[in-house]
């Protein structure tokens, strides 16, 4: 029997991801966005469609009579579940798109609090499903997905719903890379590049061909569960930038300062953290017998291409206007030549 999928956000760099293994899997797959657009890569009878996911009527038209699985990667908040939970008479299950940023630690820190002094958590490691988390509300991103955990998981039985906290995703079609720090520096030239916190920095990377391996697992065992969606291995910032120098054929020093950046503008890249942000892979195993597909390094080389052709011909706040919304100045090289001379 023809088992039926819907995927919103189908266009994003999870979602055509996700699209690509559930068709080849044998699902019948509808690929939502709001562009309604395609993947070269995905099979010839995937259907898209264009809505808008804040649109109640459009997103319940494509549903139609109904779907086995409904896919959701641009959740955010209980609105959002609750615009899930209606469609629960005619959706089988879900399989949604969290955020490892819902976590704080046991002194109520988390990535809210990072910019206070002493205010970035202190997360075990690694970390599992139980730790807690902040509370729910409208207030920032963290808070949005920890309300739609909420509401989703409180429908239980009526739909059930696998929620995915992802860690730093990485892949191409991005369009907040934290790989363009190295790459960009790549290709301008600059041989020498400066590390805060000694380059030992992890944030646990999440490849977006693995969390569409969750997604296609989950897809075929229904439940009510939240699970971890990282890779295998946690690499920190300089094995990070090593990796990338290899990539791209080049060799670069390191320049490693031992605590914070030392100076504004110097040392501070997007895998960068006071404290590490590991996860635990366990539950995923158990609950689906969920097996990684890559590591970190497998599939960099489609990240930096993605990266160098998005870059070719313009400015890099042209280019991913999101980084510099929320990064700043991540190029600052004056201020780099002068900490270095200094």
């Amino acid at each position: 029997m023809t088992r039926r999928a819907v995927v919103i956000g189908a266009t994003g760099q999870i979602g055509r991801a996700a699209v690509g293994v559930l068709a080849r899997e044998g699902w019948e797959v509808t690929a939502a966005s709001r562009g309604g657009g395609r993947d070269e890569s995905w099979p010839e009878d995937v259907r898209a469609a264009r809505v808008d996911r804040e649109d109640d009527a459009a997103l319940a038209a494509v549903v139609g009579d109904g779907c086995d699985v409904l896919v959701d990667m641009v959740a955010y908040g209980p609105s959002h579940a609750r615009q899930l939970t209606s469609l629960a008479g005619r959706v089988g299950s879900a399989v949604v798109v969290s955020s490892v940023s819902v976590y704080e630690d046991d002194k109520g820190r988390n990535f809210d609090t990072q910019d206070e002094p002493d205010g970035f958590p202190e997360y075990p490691v690694p970390l599992t499903e139980d730790q807690r988390t902040v509370r729910p509300g409208e207030r920032s991103y963290s808070t949005r997905k920890a309300a739609l955990e909420r509401e989703l998981l409180a429908a239980g039985a009526a739909l059930p719903s696998t929620l995915l906290r992802a860690g730093a995703v990485h892949g191409p079609y991005c369009r907040s890379p934290r790989e363009l720090y190295f790459v960009k520096r790549n290709l301008d030239g600059r041989t020498r590049r400066v590390l805060a916190h000694g380059g030992e920095s992890r944030f646990h990377p999440a490849s977006v061909h693995n969390i569409a391996e969750l997604i296609r697992l989950a897809a075929a065992r229904p439940g009510t569960r939240v699970l971890n969606a990282v890779d295998p291995d946690a690499p920190t910032v300089a094995e990070i930038a090593r990796t990338v120098d290899a990539v791209m054929g080049v060799e670069r020093e390191d320049v490693l300062v031992e605590g914070p950046p030392p100076a504004p503008g110097v040392g501070d890249t997007p895998w960068s953290v006071p404290a590490p942000v590991v996860c635990d892979m366990s539950a995923a195993a158990r609950e689906l017998g969920y097996r990684p597909v890559v590591r970190y390094a497998d599939r960099l080389a489609e990240t930096v291409a993605s990266i160098e052709a998005q870059l070719a011909g313009r400015d890099w706040r042209d280019a991913y206007p999101k980084m510099a919304q929320a990064y700043g100045d991540l190029f600052d090289y004056a201020a780099e030549d002068a900490w270095l001379t200094a």
